[in-house]
Order: C-alpha cells, then structure tokens, then sequence
C-alpha cells in the first residue's frame, strides 16, 4: 500500500489510507471488527484510529469500546508491531448520559489520566499518535503542551496531534511548543472531503470542525505538518439513499460537485467513494483520509482508491467544479 509520512520528516511512515475504529464494539461487533483489522493489515495497512470517547452516544456505550475492541484484537492476533495507533484525549464525557458539555477537557492531570487509561485499554505500552480531539480554551496552552511533552518524554507517546482546532490555535500551541522546547503538534485532524458545506450552518455532529481554506494553505506551507480527514465519505452520504447530506451542504455547488463525480467515475469505471478518496490523497497538500467501515466489503472498496489513477484532466475537472 501507498505510505506517506506522518508527523514530518522524521515521523514514522504509515499507509496512505487510515481504517477509522469508532464503531468497533458498539453498532461494529467484535467479531466484525476483527475481520476489519484482519483484511486492513493483510492488504498493507497499518495506520488505526480511534479515541477515548468512541461512541459514548451508541446504545449502551461507554467510550472504552473502540480502544478496548482494538486491544483484544492486538492481544489475539500478536500484532503489536504491525499496528500504528492514533488515539485522542479531551471530549469523552465525565458524567454519564451527557455530551460534550461535560468533557474531560485537557488539564494536566486528565492528560496525564487519559493516557495511562488508554494504554490499559489499548495493552500497549506507548500510542504511536496522540491528539488533543477538542479545544480546551479554560486550560492554559502551556498547561497542556507541557503535560504532552512530558508523555513523549516518558516514551509514553510518540507524536501530537490536534484535532478540532482553529487554526490560529493551531499555530499558537505550535509557537508555545518551540518557544519551551517542547514537542509540538505535528498532525492536524479536520472534518473533510470532496463536497463542502457552508460554514455559515452547523455541522449536526457535535464537536465536528471543517477543513477551513485557511488551514489547507497553513498545511501547504509547513512541511512538518501531516492533514488527517474525519468523515472523508460523509457517513456514506455519497452513495447510500438512506444517508442524506446534512443542511449544511443544500447549496449550489453541491449539485455541480456531485455531477463531476460521479462522471468521473464513470469514466474510471470506480465508484464515487473511490474518486473521492483517491482525490484526497493526491491533493494539495495531500491528506490521509480516515475511512470508517462496518464491513470487510467496505473496507475493500475504500482499499481500491489507493491503487486508483486520477488522471490530471479528471482532477482539474474535479477542482474545477469544486472551484464553481
């Protein structure tokens, strides 16, 4: 499989495609969820992502399930050395029942719990990427920066990453990193894909922030900075009747966008999903789409975007319809 780079130069290199576990143990069952991983390191992937808070919102969740599905998994199969693990900290509920309303949040000393909790959970003994999943403008920056670098200082984690950040936030946490010496984020992780909503109407998930212009060109222009997609196929918006787009992305050029699509794909003989991943990870700057799956069959189609040639006369059409 396609490997990119993550975390900069020196990070570890991973598979260009990133398998999204936030429904392993909760509406994915075990035994799916163990084929998934199975078929995903098989095909050469190695890059898993998941959280501390997936999915406190199912039915009977608590959070723990994902990373808990995960580690049974590591345990069983003796893969420890096979898997990249990206895991976050910050949005999982401190009172059952509730939401983000009540978040972890990130001081200090919840970094400090967080982590060790999910390397119990994981039966690891260091997260490979480790974000910050929200903002938590109560805490001082450098209240958490250092409680981050004190885990890669401990061998606990190995690289930062902020998702759901402003990008302003971004570049300040960064800045407050070099200015202390401390290790600072090197991955972002943003709400994107092919369709792009307006950003004058919420999203309907809570929590979730887009991909701004603003932070692709931010990204552009610093190399150490690797672009991580959540929601890279809309929840199978794309392709399924029963998935309908958010109100967000009711505007003009939704239609245009779709319409390049799924002539594209036509034309490649792939399907929309296909095209939409595979123009992600040849863009500018290029991204790591995370794609959830409650199937092996869903998984083998997003696989089949990684080998899938864009030819530059179909991404400019692309591009142009997305410009229109």
């Amino acid at each position: 499989m396609l490997r990119r780079r993550v975390g900069g130069p020196s990070g570890p290199l991973v598979s260009a495609l990133c398998l999204g576990a936030l429904p392993f143990g909760t509406t994915v069952d075990q035994k799916t969820s163990f084929a998934i991983l199975d078929r995903f390191i098989e095909a050469g992937g190695d890059l898993v992502d998941t959280a501390d808070n997936y999915a406190f919102w199912a039915p009977g969740g608590t959070g723990d399930e994902s990373e808990r599905t995960i580690g049974r998994w590591l345990a069983d199969r003796r893969r420890y050395d096979d898997v990249v693990i990206s895991t976050k900290v910050g949005a999982r509920p401190t009172v059952p029942g509730t939401g983000l309303e009540t978040a972890e949040g990130l001081s200090a000393p919840v970094i400090r719990k967080a982590a060790e909790d999910s390397l119990r959970r994981l039966g690891t003994d260091r997260i490979d990427v480790y974000w910050t999943h929200i903002e938590d403008r109560s805490v001082p920056l450098e209240e958490t920066l250092g409680a981050l670098d004190g885990l890669v200082g401990d061998g606990k984690v190995a690289v930062l990453g902020c998702s759901n950040h402003a990008t302003w936030r971004t570049e300040r946490a960064r800045a407050t990193s070099r200015a202390h010496g401390w290790t600072g984020y090197t991955c972002v992780q943003q709400r994107y894909s092919y369709l792009q909503p307006r950003l004058d109407i919420g999203l309907p998930e809570g929590g979730h922030v887009h991909a701004t212009a603003e932070l692709l060109d931010y990204v552009r222009a610093e190399p150490d900075l690797t672009l991580m997609a959540y929601s890279s196929l809309l929840s199978g918006a794309y392709t399924r009747p029963d998935k309908s787009l958010p109100a967000a992305y009711d505007h003009p050029g939704t239609g245009q966008r779709l319409t390049a699509l799924r002539e594209v794909a036509a034309e490649l003989g792939a399907t929309v999903n296909q095209v939409v991943l595979a123009w992600l990870l040849g863009g500018d700057p290029p991204v790591i789409p995370i794609v959830g799956v409650s199937s092996v069959e869903q998984l083998d189609e997003a696989l089949g975007a990684v080998a899938l040639e864009l030819p530059v006369e179909l991404r400019a059409r692309l591009d142009h319809a997305a410009r229109g």
